[in-house]
């Protein structure tokens, strides 16, 4: 069955105040007046609208609009600052945490590495302990409204897992949201990593009217698409997982049991791998390696991002994206991501390159705790949710 995600921007009552909060979100900041316009309410209405959303506390005064004469007009803006959200990025070889709110400012991050071995059993645990800590010293626990978690693999939203990466197989089919709905009594918004990651860029520009790709080469390998601010997952979930499509000619045996997938010859894995006689034993290796210039770590850097930029060459001429960000420790070496433009450049169709434009991702190591933010902040500035608050605080 696919998983059931809640639509990011419902309107199921035109005149109501999580409408109203959607109106401003898009549009404002905006005074009264050109609120009641757009919206089409009456005086009293609009002035009961704006109370609820003030008492709920979404409302922002944000200045006042030029005078033409008279008494100037105040603006209104949606508080998306005063809420936090504890967001995570876990990966297959590390977790990041961070503290934020929902415009994506970071106000406190930690890191740790996660060991394979560990299991879910024993790292969630320690990610709510972490958690917890990383809120008090943020001195922003009161103001905690939700949890986002990135995950690698496939996710499952109406089950609250995920289909994990062969080399986290203990990581499948495990509740996610569980332990932290029950350490913080908050919602817990579960999404891939790579659709986070774009879906913090497309946060960073704005929320353009465009279509944008993002992918992630650090361990692993994934990709995810943003058309007009919704997020693509496709009909189970598996929208962007490119990480196991075959690349012809290649026999490399990969962890999820087939042989020639991109995972298994162009990821920070595979690259660790190649890189052993080196001294490389991890993605940060690699990492380090490229940097100091040393030549084998370039050449098979730059390799892993010719055959990516071959897959990605098929995305882009499918999707027709205007932006497309590269992330992730692997897939912002210089070496990886030339090549790599180069490739996505040489073989995608000419038409879809017209307005194509490849770049690193502008948030660099915070561009998937953004785009956790910016989908923390769509679930709960969601008209529905919004107008669920209100019924309740009524």
């Amino acid at each position: 069955m696919p998983p059931e995600y809640p639509p990011v921007a419902s309107r199921p009552n035109p005149t109501s105040p999580g409408h109203i909060l959607a109106v401003l979100r898009a549009d404002g900041p905006l005074t009264r007046q050109e609120l009641q316009a757009r919206v089409g309410l009456s005086r009293a209405t609009m002035v009961d609208r704006l109370d609820t959303l003030d008492r709920l506390g979404w409302l922002r005064r944000t200045g006042h609009q030029e005078s033409s004469g008279g008494r100037r007009a105040e603006l209104l803006g949606v508080d998306d600052t005063g809420r936090t959200a504890l967001v995570i990025d876990l990966g297959q070889s590390h977790a990041t945490l961070a503290v934020v709110d929902l415009c994506g400012t970071v106000f406190l991050r930690s890191e740790q590495p996660v060991a394979a071995r560990s299991g879910p059993h024993r790292t969630l645990p320690e990610l709510v302990e972490q958690g917890q800590e990383l809120l008090e010293r943020a001195g922003r626990a009161n103001s905690l409204c939700a949890v986002g978690l990135g995950v690698p693999g496939q996710v499952d939203g109406s089950r609250g897992c995920t289909v994990a990466p062969p080399t986290m197989p203990e990581w499948t089919g495990v509740p996610l949201r569980a332990p932290f709905e029950e350490a913080f009594g908050v919602p817990v918004v579960l999404e891939n990593d790579a659709n986070a990651l774009a879906f913090g860029d497309y946060f960073a520009l704005g929320r353009p009217a465009a279509a944008l790709v993002g992918v992630k080469i650090g361990t692993g390998i994934g990709a995810g698409v943003v058309t007009y601010g919704r997020t693509h997952r496709g009909e189970s979930g598996g929208a962007g997982e490119i990480g196991h499509m075959r690349i012809e000619g290649n026999e490399q045996p990969c962890t999820c049991g087939r042989r020639g997938c991109v995972f298994a010859v162009a990821s920070g894995y595979a690259l660790a791998r190649r890189l052993r006689s080196t001294g490389a034993r991890s993605v940060g290796d690699v990492a380090r390696l490229v940097r100091a210039g040393q030549r084998d770590a370039v050449r098979a850097t730059a390799d892993a991002g010719k055959l990516v930029g071959t897959v990605l060459a098929t995305v882009v001429t499918i999707v027709n994206p205007r932006y497309l960000r590269v992330g992730g420790a692997i897939g912002v070496l210089p070496p990886f991501l030339d090549r790599l433009t180069e490739t996505v450049t040489a073989n995608a169709h000419a038409s879809a390159l017209k307005k194509l434009r490849i770049e690193p991702s502008a948030l660099g190591e915070n561009a998937t705790l953004t785009g956790l933010a910016g989908l923390v902040a769509d679930e709960m500035l969601a008209p529905a949710t919004i107008d669920a608050m209100a019924q309740r605080l009524a």
